[in-house]
């Protein structure tokens, strides 16, 4: 049970300070930017920041820990891949429209493209996170990939998951901080006027988010157990109804169910490959 609360407050917490970065980043562009359009002027350009923080930070974030929700362990595998899959697509799509943004405004204004380190990261994060879309749709939802191939591929498809999410908010804060240096000029950015030191704090949640969200996927007792397992747990009795069946198994890294899930693993055989 204090394992089960303890993911309870990890992901709790996650939520909320992704949320509040959500807000802040809406709060910023609406009050202190002058809104949205898609017009080709600087309103177009505030769609940048509030789709990577909505799109390719907020929802890739939750698309990594998707798999280790207990309340979620009732579904099969495939189909939490297809939502794993289809939270990554999204986060993509929302990516490809903030970038398309400031191309858009940057041509309109006549100002160069990809001309700083923000604009050079930010364009491989993307490339690279394509890249790691095409690549795990090909080898984890086509039926026909040999498990050999996804399970040799698993552990680069973990950490190049966790390393672009990661370098997403890198690149994200780099964005923030080079707006504020160029869009603050009287007061200036170094005389921390109210919208600076707002957007520091929307910062700092994207980074409390980032860490609560790299430390749920990394926590070993945390991860879903195999399909076998579950299935075991379940016809054996030694889970509980379906609709409970989540929670419940949530506690199985527990050390009072170490030895018993130990033998269930044993049994079930050969498991399929692991998710975070």
């Amino acid at each position: 049970m204090q394992n089960s609360r303890h993911f309870a407050v990890a992901l709790c917490a996650a939520l909320a300070f992704g949320i509040a970065s959500i807000v802040f980043v809406g709060v910023w562009v609406h009050h202190y930017r002058g809104g949205v359009a898609w017009d080709g002027g600087l309103a177009e350009f505030n769609w940048h920041p509030v789709l990577v923080v909505s799109g390719f930070i907020f929802l890739q974030g939750s698309a990594i820990v998707v798999y280790r929700i207990p309340w979620t362990w009732r579904f099969s595998k495939l189909t939490m891949k297809f939502i794993h899959a289809g939270l990554h697509l999204l986060a993509f799509i929302l990516a490809v429209i903030a970038m398309v943004a400031v191309f858009d405004f940057h041509n309109a204004a006549e100002i160069p493209n990809m001309y700083s380190l923000h604009s050079w990261l930010g364009l491989v994060a993307l490339t690279l996170f394509c890249l790691q879309l095409v690549l795990g749709v090909g080898i984890y939802l086509i039926p026909v990939t040999p498990a050999s191939w996804r399970a040799a591929f698993m552990p680069l498809h973990v950490y190049s998951g966790l390393l672009l999410f990661g370098s997403v908010i890198a690149v994200a804060l780099m964005g923030i901080t080079e707006k504020l240096i160029f869009g603050l000029s009287n007061p200036k950015y170094k005389d921390s006027p109210p919208e600076a030191v707002f957007v520091n704090v929307l910062g700092v949640f994207l980074v409390v988010f980032g860490a609560l969200i790299l430390w749920i996927a990394t926590r070993t007792a945390w991860k879903r157990p195999s399909d076998q397992i579950l299935h075991t747990l379940h016809t054996d009795g030694e889970g509980v109804e379906k609709s409970k069946v989540g929670p419940s198994l949530s506690e199985l890294s527990d050390g009072a169910d170490a030895e018993s899930y130990g033998d269930v693993r044993r049994r079930s055989g050969k498991l399929d490959d692991q998710e975070n």
